[in-house]
């Protein structure tokens, strides 16, 4: 059987925060409950149980990883969750591998212990709560919800109901943070002792409120303002930088090891879910915008709500849209793009076995060049410096082929 990663994307939210570009809404109860029912006809119609309109391809597969992201999922209502788990279950072209991997996003404030407890029963095996601070004031500038007690007692909570395996995501690089105050962060976090931790640096995104407040460039000027109805400033590259750097040292330090661009985990506790995608595995997605790729074949599901309840589990081609098949050189393309982002890189022994050439023959100016300016490593796999990781984005660039 061959191995599959499942993405349920619950697009639910209490509210938007300021920088989120995300697929998600707050809704009324009711609306939940109509989305619930049209995901699980989604999964009917694409699993096989219909016979016409389905997009993959008539093979069975085992599932060893399940992320229900969003949004927030913790917001659906009690029960909701466990039914979704249930028909993926049911499905009969999917058998679920014996010990899968099984993750909710939660957000604090949106969960109790009792919640937390009927998610473990159902299988939930991986939490992965968005805290992105724990200082009040910084919760507040970026809109969200919750304060520093409501993530504490949550993660308290989250072990209290038997879980072990709890990623933390935080944020660095926000609107007048300095670097004490990101490492006063990261302290916090890391004290906790969680086996996952996920330290993102802050993008302004168009369309957001933050590209609205700062012109959709890094705002690096000094400002006398505050959170109080003024824009304040973004650390300069230089503290973004020294952010970066000390978030490696001092979670090595603290046991962890960084195994992706941004994620940090305790010994065998690497996000199975997220390290399919870095290495190219199949996954389906189901819901509101979702992606999929099987057999290098890309598909997303319909953005809008309206339509996607109406169409979700009819025939044809149903909730699915932009239906691409990747070329050859979009695959070596991807295969770079992603695998670098893994602090192992990739092997050229991989790059052999997927396209039948050796990665010298395709990519050999490109890998001498980034060698020469310091970016890459080969000695054995191709993998990125220190330095390469800082300018990952030019190293990515250099892939793209003709």
């Amino acid at each position: 059987m061959r191995k599959l990663g499942i993405y349920v994307h619950i697009p639910f939210c209490v509210r938007k925060c300021r920088y989120c570009d995300f697929l998600s809404f707050p809704a009324a109860e009711e609306t939940q409950w109509a989305y619930v029912r049209a995901l699980q006809r989604e999964i009917e119609g694409e699993a096989g149980q219909k016979t016409t309109g389905k997009t993959l391809p008539d093979t069975d597969f085992s599932v060893d990883s399940v992320f229900i992201g969003g949004g927030t999922p913790s917001v659906l209502p009690e029960g909701a969750l466990e039914e979704i788990l249930d028909s993926l279950r049911k499905c009969c072209r999917f058998s679920v591998c014996p010990e899968p991997e099984i993750t909710v996003e939660v957000n604090p404030g949106t969960v109790d212990r009792r919640k937390l407890e009927s998610y473990r029963k159902a299988g939930v095996n991986r939490i992965s709560i968005g805290t992105q601070s724990v200082h009040g004031e910084e919760l507040a500038y970026l809109g969200r919800v919750h304060s520093a007690a409501d993530f504490f007692r949550t993660y308290g909570e989250t072990v209290e109901a038997g879980f072990t395996n709890i990623n933390v995501d935080i944020m660095a690089a926000l609107p007048g943070q300095s670097v004490a105050d990101y490492m006063d962060n990261l302290s916090q976090v890391a004290g906790l002792c969680p086996a996952h931790i996920s330290a993102y640096s802050l993008i302004i995104e168009e369309g957001t409120p933050f590209y609205d407040l700062y012109g959709g460039e890094r705002c690096r000027q000094e400002s006398s303002g505050t959170e109080n109805g003024r824009i304040l400033p973004l650390p300069s590259e230089d503290e973004e930088r020294e952010m970066y750097e000390r978030t490696d040292s001092f979670l090595r330090e603290k046991g962890y090891h960084r195994y992706e661009i941004s994620n940090y985990a305790m010994p065998g506790r690497e996000c199975r879910h997220n390290k399919g995608y870095w290495t190219r595995q199949d996954y389906v997605g189901f819901g509101l915008g979702a992606a999929s790729m099987v057999d290098n074949v890309r598909w997303k599901n319909l953005t809008g709500m309206d339509d996607y309840l109406r169409l979700a589990g009819t025939e044809g081609a149903g909730v699915k849209r932009e239906i691409q098949r990747l070329s050859r050189r979009e695959q070596m393309e991807e295969f770079l793009f992603l695998g670098l982002r893994l602090t192992e890189g990739i092997g050229r022994g991989e790059f052999r076995q997927a396209f039948g050439v050796d990665v010298e023959e395709v990519y050999g100016t490109v890998l001498g060049k980034l060698c020469a300016q310091g970016l890459l490593e080969t000695d054995g796999r191709i993998r990125l410096t220190d330095y390469g990781r800082d300018v990952s984005n030019y190293v990515m660039a250099e892939f793209l082929l003709e």
